[in-house]
């Protein structure tokens, strides 16, 4: 696919800066993780992927999809609960799969353009219309409005861990990527389709699991 990148000189100073970041940090973390046993990475996983449920919900219900709203419910109700707080992923085994859904796809759905590329500093890679959404998420966190410390503090390792277990998740495809002539172009090529087709999927409103074949940003995940 196509795509708009009018400040890609720009982009690539600030991919560079990404790139040596990730380079003495979250790669080596993400490496250090994976030698964890897998039931250990498959734990942090649901809990972090348990504890997203509800913004999830909030853009299935923006996007007008009853079918995976209802999903994302029955998840966080089973999970939460029969899956002691997250930690396994009862759901799944219970015809309830996984998905993502965050604002920037809710803003596609709504049929908001991806506009220019840009770079953001420990984001990654992204289109105008995401960084936006990332943004308006911020406003739409459940637990946004909260002064508890606890919930700081969860939301705070909800965010490293995820950070860390989506690099580890994405090292087989940057890996790959990097012996590309041009790693910027390559990453930056494979964020766009996977992001244009969680649009389609938000669109089209399907109940399925998802297939892990590129990552949602660049590798570094947000912290």
């Amino acid at each position: 696919m196509l795509v708009h990148d009018p400040a890609e000189p720009v982009n690539r100073v600030v991919f560079g800066f990404n790139r040596v970041l990730d380079t003495v940090l979250l790669k080596p973390l993400a490496t250090a993780y994976g030698w964890l046993p897998e039931p250990v990475n498959d734990g942090v996983r649901n809990v972090v992927n348990n504890l997203g449920e509800p913004e999830v919900f909030i853009n299935d219900v923006l996007q007008g999809n009853g079918r995976r709203s209802a999903n994302t419910l029955g998840r966080f109700v089973v999970n939460s609960t029969v899956g002691l707080l997250g930690l396994f992923d009862v759901a799944s085994h219970w015809h309830m799969p996984y998905h993502d859904a965050d604002m920037g796809q809710t803003l596609g759905v709504w049929g908001v353009g991806n506009g220019p590329i840009v770079e953001l500093p420990l984001f990654g890679s992204s289109n105008s219309r995401d960084a936006a959404g990332r943004v308006i998420g911020l406003f739409l966190d459940p637990f946004g409005g909260t002064d508890s410390d606890t919930v700081k503090d969860i939301k705070t390792g909800k965010r490293v861990a995820g950070a860390v277990d989506g690099r580890y998740r994405a090292l087989p495809l940057t890996e790959h990527l990097e012996k590309s002539p041009d790693y910027y172009r390559a990453l930056r090529d494979a964020i766009a389709q996977r992001r244009a087709g969680r649009v389609q999927q938000g669109r089209a409103g399907e109940v399925r699991p998802e297939t892990p074949a590129a990552p949602e940003t660049a590798p570094q995940p947000p912290l």
